[in-house]
């Protein structure tokens, strides 16, 4: 099975975490990331592994959500709590705690679905 990364996807979620911090900022908050490559990230270029990994912890994300494969197989069906969380994670504007809440509330959601198929 192919898979590929979803770098607009990637760059999108560092955009939107970055907010108005500069860029040389938010990468020595991530460590070992440049400006100019934290740039072209959010630009949609590829990435390296190391840079990429760096950016899922500091994202708080799973590497595995910016696959084709994971995307695809998750289309228009079944269960998009990593893609939520992760969104929930990326946005400046919501303190911790509120994400946490949030985070808490979708769980909750799908738990009270149980085996019942989302479509």
């Amino acid at each position: 099975m192919k898979s590929e990364l979803n770098t607009a996807k990637l760059g999108e979620m560092v955009k939107l975490k970055r907010g108005n911090k500069g860029l040389r900022t938010v990468a020595e908050e991530i460590g070992g990331i440049t400006a100019p490559t934290l740039s072209r990230i959010e630009r949609g270029n590829l990435p390296d592994v190391d840079s990429f990994l760096k950016l899922c912890k500091w994202l708080q994300v799973p590497p595995d959500i910016f696959t084709a494969e994971h995307n695809s197989s998750n289309t228009f069906k079944g269960d998009h709590r990593k893609e939520i969380h992760a969104h929930l994670r990326a946005d400046k504007n919501l303190p911790k705690e509120a994400t946490d809440l949030l985070i808490q509330m979708v769980e909750l959601a799908y738990k009270s679905l149980g085996n019942k198929k989302i479509k």
